[in-house]
This record gives C-alpha cells, structure tokens and sequence, in this order.
C-alpha cells in the first residue's frame, strides 16, 4: 500500500503531532492526499521547549490546523514511579487525551508516525498504541526511517536530517522516581550543549550526577569545551561525567 492509498481510504484523519521526522511527513502527506486533516500536539514537562517550537514552525509551514493539549505528565503515579514499562502508562495517558479530543472534533481515525524500522517487539509504547487501536501509515506502507528522511528532504521538509529526539523522561534511569527538577535540570543543560553547537547527544541522569553521551565525531569539540561545559552544567548536577561508550 503507498499513503496516498490510505489517505484515499482515510481520507479524514487526526494526527498525534511530535514535530519530528516522521509525524512531519505524515502530517505532510495527509495534507497532500487526505480532506480534513488535523494535528494534536502534546505539550508537557516531558517535551522541552525546542520540540515545541519546532513543532509549530512546522505547523506554520504546512498551513495546518493544529490542537495543543497540555498535560501534566507526573500526574499519573505509575509514570512518577518510572517502571521499566514506564512508557507504556505514559503513551496510554497521552493518547487517550488524543483520542478524546479527537472524537469531540469529529474524528474517528487516529494516525501517529511510527515507522517500519521501529521495533515493536522493544517498545513499551507501542502496546498501548495497539490497545487504542491507533494507526500507523507509515508502518503500514512500509516506509523506513531512511526513506521518510530522503521524502521529506524532496518535500522540502526542515526535519529531513533532524536528530532523532526521545522525551526528557529517557534520561533517568528506570526505577528512579521522576520528579519535575530532574526534568528540568535535563533540558537546561541540554538546551546549554545545544547553544554550544552540540547537535547529536544525551545528558542521561546518574545519581545527581550528568553522564555526557556524544557521538564520536563531537568528541573532541567536547574535550576542547571542557571547562565550558563543567562551569556551565555543575548549577544542575554534583558532578559531570563523560561516557566512553559513544552514541
């Protein structure tokens, strides 16, 4: 099946919207090939700011009609708690509020990004996905994460060659309590590798402590700006470390 087989068989859809690789090129598709397409974008402490904008500069690009739903995503004590299946609860939570709004605009069919090389057997979320009955085109038509970044790149997408971006919530570790600091704390000192031209890495959460995770070509950028990064990150952590172990 090709998307502009679907969208002719769903021609009417609601969209679950990160502003990432893959939802912007179905938002951008389903626009192309559908009738009445809407996006809804989460925004909680889960998200930093950056994904926010991202999402709506893409919004403002594709001229599409978009629903922001705020959630408070600590509400829930079994993501709080961050279990292993911490996802699970938490996609669970999110998509409902989706499906709900959705339904009350007149949607019957929700559609979210997940491709043909997410595994499904590994991800926690995606159960939940299953048991809300959401839809997935781009896995459905067989589409690769290589092939929707080549797509978007000839539509002329911005998100083309963007890195991909789990939530803040990935950065500590499961079994440790997830409160609104530590998410904080993460998309600071993110935010502060980012303005230092840092394009492709993880600051994950170690007992109070940040674990630097890089990709080997920004190696010696990051040795370089050593003194930088320590004064600027210890506000937030007890210490800054660096793991070998590259991305």
């Amino acid at each position: 099946m090709e998307l502009k087989d679907f969208f002719e068989q769903n021609p009417n859809v609601a969209i679950a919207f990160s502003g990432g690789v893959d939802s912007s090129y179905l938002l951008y598709a389903a626009i192309k090939y559908g009738k009445k397409v809407k996006a809804y974008y989460i925004k909680s402490a889960f998200q930093p700011q950056f994904e926010y904008d991202d999402a709506m500069k893409m919004i403002d690009h594709l001229k599409a009609d978009v629903k922001v739903i705020e959630v408070d995503a600590l509400e829930d004590e079994r993501v709080a708690a961050n279990p292993t299946n911490r996802c699970y609860y938490c996609k669970l939570n999110i998509f409902s509020k989706i499906i709900e709004s959705a339904v009350a605009d007149g949607f019957e069919v929700l559609i979210d990004g997940t491709n043909a090389t997410d595994d499904a057997d590994d991800r926690p979320g995606m159960k939940a996905l299953k048991e809300l009955k959401v839809i997935s085109p781009l896995r459905e038509c067989g589409l690769t994460k290589d092939e929707i970044r080549r797509l978007s790149k000839d539509a002329g997408l911005f998100t083309w060659n963007k890195p991909a971006y789990a939530c803040l919530a990935t950065r500590i570790p499961a079994g440790i309590p997830i409160d609104e600091q530590m998410l904080a704390n993460t998309e600071k000192a993110e935010g502060i590798l980012f303005d230092m031209g840092f394009t492709d890495f993880r600051i994950r959460y170690f007992e109070g402590c940040a674990r630097i995770q890089i990709v080997e070509e920004q190696m010696p950028i990051l040795v370089e700006k050593r003194k930088d990064i320590l004064a600027a990150l210890k506000p937030y952590y007890r210490s800054v470390m660096l793991d070998l172990e590259v991305r």
